[in-house]
């Protein structure tokens, strides 16, 4: 038997479906206008609701194929619609009064870092900002105060490590300000473990780092059950603890430079789990800041609490050929298992679909915002 009549009849219903798909657009376009006239929302979801469960009911064995295609089929009409309606308005005025000049090359501008000197996020932010002084904050918390507080206009911060995953307290922090990403930087970790002088490897009974440290050097640890590893608010903090006490039996996992800021000596070199271990670190801001060259974007959102939600939003990204980079989900405070997500993709905001898509989920999406478009650096 040859599959060619069996092809044939495939492209001839091919063809019936592409004139009844373009007859169903235009038919969107009559309902977008009689929204506009009538002013009425784009997204009705009780009806879309309605009509994928009849459409599912109606396709017997392939229900759930057939849910798929219209919901794909729905969300293609709903961006038409949008784009008619011009949508999203309050964000597109936004994005197009945003400063494309970030002050790189200032010697003034007022910086929140993360740690104490010697820190990899010191090292961010020389990289970013290599004429600046940071100002130095204990915790995540503190750096996000001094941004709203106005103690700084930027900051700098740890999102994730290569080998230890997302940095989920700074999650939540963005979930909770909203501060937009005005740029980002990749920084290689490679960490040593110190001690002060005269101490060998077999006299460390602690050893002490944050707590993403430990985690990308646990091969280590694990294979030295006699050192008892202890959480410490960052990795410099550590060091400039062990210096200052005098203590002769514990070590830190830390920079170089930090070992070398608070005195103490290099034990050991190059034993993380990850030779290859890299930290994004993002600098973050009140006021949006979108460079000519940008080509990251970051969202975040939550999502009626029902089944293809969230698949229905990640369709819309795949229709516009967007390519998904990020995506971390994050409880909501007060609620019992609904999630806030953060998703990062490449792109644009300059591309016009890009931005009609952005601005149709800003007006569908509860909780919707936009948290940037940078460059990773």
């Amino acid at each position: 038997m040859s599959l060619k009549p069996i092809r044939d009849e495939i492209d001839k219903i091919d063809e019936q479906l592409i004139t009844l798909f373009c007859r169903r657009m235009n038919c969107s376009k009559k309902v977008a206008e009689y929204k506009m006239e009538h002013g009425m929302e784009i997204y009705n979801a009780q009806r879309e609701e309605q009509i994928l469960d009849t459409v599912e009911r109606q396709a017997g064995v392939y229900g759930g194929g057939a849910r798929q295609l219209y919901a794909a089929i729905m969300q293609i009409s709903r961006a038409l619609q949008h784009d008619m309606l011009g949508s999203g308005q309050q964000l597109c005025n936004e994005i197009l009064s945003a400063d494309q000049c970030i002050p790189f090359d200032s010697d003034s501008v007022k910086i929140a870092c993360f740690g104490v000197p010697g820190t990899y996020a010191h090292r961010a932010t020389k990289k970013v900002f290599p004429h600046s002084t940071p100002d130095f904050y204990p915790s995540f918390q503190d750096v996000f105060s001094a941004i709203q507080n106005g103690n700084a206009e930027f900051g700098i911060i740890p999102i994730e490590n290569s080998s230890a995953g997302s940095v989920t307290d700074v999650y939540d922090l963005m979930l909770k300000y909203r501060f937009y990403i005005a740029t980002a930087a990749d920084i290689a970790i490679n960490h040593v473990l110190a001690a002060a002088d005269d101490i060998a490897l077999t006299d460390i009974t602690k050893v002490y780092s944050h707590q993403q440290a430990l985690s990308q050097c646990s091969d280590f640890l694990r294979s030295h059950p006699e050192m008892d590893a202890q959480s410490y608010i960052s990795t410099a903090a550590a060091a400039k603890m062990l210096s200052e006490s005098g203590d002769k039996t514990s070590a830190v996992i830390c920079s170089e430079e930090a070992a070398k800021e608070y005195g103490l000596s290099v034990l050991l070199r190059g034993f993380q789990n990850n030779p290859n271990n890299t930290t994004r670190f993002i600098v973050i801001s009140k006021k949006m800041f979108i460079e000519e060259k940008a080509d990251k974007i970051s969202l975040c959102f939550s999502i009626p609490h029902r089944t293809g939600s969230l698949y229905n939003i990640l369709c819309r990204f795949a229709v516009h050929g967007l390519n998904l980079t990020k995506l971390e989900s994050r409880p909501i405070f007060g609620t019992s298992f609904e999630y806030l997500f953060y998703l990062d993709f490449t792109g644009n905001i300059k591309s016009k679909e890009t931005l009609g898509l952005l601005a149709a989920l800003s007006d569908e999406l509860t909780e919707f915002s936009f948290l940037g478009n940078y460059r990773e650096r």
